[in-house]
């Protein structure tokens, strides 16, 4: 079969069928009485093997090595294909990301991409301090894609960058929680707690407080404590069991007992909260520390009820519990007069 021929039937060009012959990678049986190349069966099949293993990605040299030496093992060779190729994707999705980002912020010169540009290579830097100015100096008139502040927020573990991230992504103006809630179902607890600490600075956003609720039963405490606190800012009743454990595990138990008393402003919760509040205190297994961080709870919510616990605890039988609620009785009683005060008058 002439090289033409060859060329048809096998879909490699003449040209690099040349460069075959001459680098001894496939040699032709034989000639023609004219001089031109003839190549047999045998030889055509080689080239089929050749152009098999180039589709693996090994070079004309290896392919040279794998045809030609009997001893010759795949598997070393096939192993570090593999680790080129994942390398090569891992490149090519990064890119992809970049042009993405790049095509969201729908940029109308190129000084709107170059812009970009600059951004994404601040948020790679090793350096935690060129991250951060990297946020802050965000290009102006140009618009920074939620996806792109998202993916930087989910990888960022310095807490000031990540402060910094959370606060362009919230006041960005885009879908950010629909950006971030991806993240809350990752495997990895470190993405899921920066995922719910920054949806909890947007708990106002559309679909916020269906993402936290769906947090309040994640098996890590810190992104159940997140979700719930941001949950009972806004009113959401649910978040009540895990701010209690919080006042018990003495873990945020300060900011906890605030936000107990925010949603106690509501009469039919108040009861609620105070009953677990009180099961708590006479739980079998509460130390004086829980029983005093219980009580301090107590003084942040309103109403008689609570007062009335507290007068209850002044004759507790753990002395300090008894001396914390008498002194803090004290200073709910004062707090009340100047309501009532502040009403009349």
């Amino acid at each position: 079969m002439l090289i033409g021929d060859v060329a048809r039937h096998s879909g490699v060009s003449t040209r690099m069928l040349r460069y075959y012959d001459a680098l001894g990678l496939v040699r032709p049986t034989g000639r023609t009485v004219g001089g031109y190349r003839e190549y047999s069966a045998e030889d055509v099949r080689r080239i089929f093997h050749v152009e098999s293993l180039r589709s693996l990605g090994l070079s004309l040299k290896q392919v040279g090595r794998a045809l030609e030496d009997p001893a010759f093992s795949p598997s070393a060779l096939v192993s570090d294909l593999i680790r080129s190729t994942e390398d090569r994707l891992e490149r090519e999705r990064e890119l992809l990301e970049r042009l993405r980002a790049i095509d969201a912020s729908a940029p109308t010169n190129w000084q709107g991409v170059l812009r970009i540009v600059e951004l994404i290579q601040g948020l790679d830097s090793t350096s935690a301090t060129r991250r951060q100015q990297a946020v802050l100096a965000r290009p102006e008139g140009v618009s920074v894609p939620a996806e792109l502040l998202a993916r930087a927020v989910l990888a960022e573990s310095d807490p000031n960058v990540a402060g910094a991230l959370r606060w362009a992504l919230a006041r960005s103006g885009a879908d950010g929680v629909a950006a971030l809630a991806a993240g809350v179902h990752s495997r990895d607890v470190g993405i899921r707690q920066r995922a719910v600490l920054a949806i909890a600075e947007m708990s106002g956003s559309p679909g916020a407080t269906a993402v936290l609720a769906d947090a309040l039963g994640d098996p890590d405490t810190t992104v159940r404590r997140h979700a719930a606190l941001a949950l009972g800012r806004h009113g959401v009743t649910a978040a009540v069991p895990t701010l209690v454990a919080m006042v018990v595990e003495g873990a945020g138990d300060v900011e906890a007992a605030e936000v107990l008393g925010t949603l106690s402003l509501d009469s039919d919760c108040a009861d609620r909260i105070i009953g677990a509040l009180v099961d708590e205190l006479a739980a079998p297994g509460a130390d004086s520390a829980v029983r005093i961080r219980l009580t301090q709870a107590l003084v942040e919510l309103p109403g008689t009820a609570a007062r009335e616990v507290l007068r209850q605890l002044t004759h507790d039988g753990d002395r300090m519990v008894a001396l914390v609620a008498s002194v803090f009785v004290d200073v709910v009683e004062e707090r009340s007069s100047e309501d009532r005060g502040d009403r009349d008058s």
